[in-house]
């Protein structure tokens, strides 16, 4: 798979490269290179766009896409960008300089400088193994090179024809220095990676996530004979049942609470009051879905859950892996993210006289970027 394609947190690549140069007022018509085996199906890879947009068929060298680009670029296009759809995280900011500044000096590039000492190294016939530095380099007088690169439109035209017989060039940058036309160098941006490496990729998609948030929750009833003991959807054999306005579900009851305490949305009581007819016997699992319903509306989504069950009799182990199943279909996770343990309270107090049972909740939320 093309690195461009990989996802990014729910959006690929260069889906959000090309989002990034969309959601700038300035863009007028954005123009996509790909592949030419991936041309046919480019209007689902590469998203909706608010500017017009275009895919044309790139050629072998970087240089040969950016022609087939540059010519399916508008004649009323003044400034033309070439911006690598490996750098997702290009700013407005960046663009605004870039801009600005090719429409000063005609080519603009965005850079950052070093912060390491630079060497110029060179490998003798031993190989890797024996490598020499040649000299040191003022650090001061490297600077790492970004895009989106800027150009007026007939600048960029005339490198695009000086570089066409030459060696590759790497950037656009260097067409225009070979045609000896001054480039101008504006500030960049550290946040503007270049993603190259499978490292990279994990790093991108950790920075998609706009926040995780921890929430726990706890709920308590008191057996009474007549009631039905419901955990997660699943009947235990019991001759007591919880007491509650709902069904008394104590383990989707303290699901409930973590995920709305982890988003900031109030609580069970909050949300399904008890003076509320309509949650009478209402099913636990019936108000975790809502719960969670209204959770992911707001951009939160659960990672996992650890979910404790305090019960002196009947045992839970039989009965963990269908709480589990039940609890992981609602939650939209697999089942291996959703933990069910059951535990005695040693005769100690109401739980462990078998008077009541409780739960504890551990959930982890993530929001990513929209």
């Amino acid at each position: 798979m093309p690195k461009q394609l990989v996802d990014l947190g729910g959006k690929t690549m260069l889906q959000r490269s090309v989002a990034a140069c969309d959601a700038h007022p300035d863009v007028d018509e954005i123009v996509v290179v790909l592949p030419v085996d991936l041309v046919p199906g480019a209007s689902a890879l590469v998203g909706p766009t608010r500017a017009v947009c275009r895919v044309v068929a790139g050629g072998e060298r970087r240089q040969d896409s950016v022609r087939a680009g540059f010519g399916a670029v508008s004649d009323e296009a003044t400034i033309v960008l070439v911006h690598d759809a490996a750098r997702p995280f290009v700013s407005r900011a960046v663009i605004d300089r870039v801009i600005a500044a090719a429409v000063e000096s005609g080519a603009a590039v965005p850079a950052v400088p070093v912060s390491d000492t630079v060497k110029r190294v060179t490998t003798d016939a031993a190989g890797a193994a024996r490598r020499r530095v040649l000299e040191t380099i003022p650090r001061e007088d490297v600077w790492l090179a970004q895009t989106p690169q800027g150009f007026q439109r007939a600048v960029l035209a005339a490198a695009i024809d000086a570089g066409a017989g030459r060696a590759e060039a790497t950037d656009e940058a260097r067409l225009v220095e070979w045609m000896g036309h001054e480039v101008q160098v504006v500030e960049g941006d550290v946040n503007n990676m270049k993603i190259t490496t499978p490292e990279d990729v994990q790093q991108a998609r950790t920075q998609w996530v706009e926040a995780m948030r921890v929430g726990t929750g706890y709920d308590l009833h008191q057996l009474v004979p007549g009631r039905v003991l419901v955990l997660a959807g699943v009947v235990l054999p019991c001759e007591k049942g919880p007491m509650g306005h709902s069904d008394g579900d104590v383990v989707c009851h303290a699901l409930t609470d973590a995920i709305l305490g982890a988003a900031g949305a109030g609580d069970i009581g909050q949300m399904f009051p008890n003076s509320d007819p309509q949650w009478k016997d209402a099913p636990g699992l019936d108000l975790l879905s809502r719960a969670l319903a209204a959770v992911r509306a707001s951009g939160w989504s659960v990672i996992n859950a650890d979910v404790t069950v305090v019960l002196e009799h009947p045992k839970l182990l039989p009965h963990v892996p269908a709480i589990r199943a039940n609890l992981a279909a609602v939650l939209g996770v697999a089942t291996a993210a959703v933990s069910v343990k059951g535990k005695t309270n040693e005769g100690v107090d109401a739980v462990g006289r078998g008077e009541a049972i409780a739960s504890h909740v551990v959930v982890l939320l993530t929001r990513r970027h929209a």
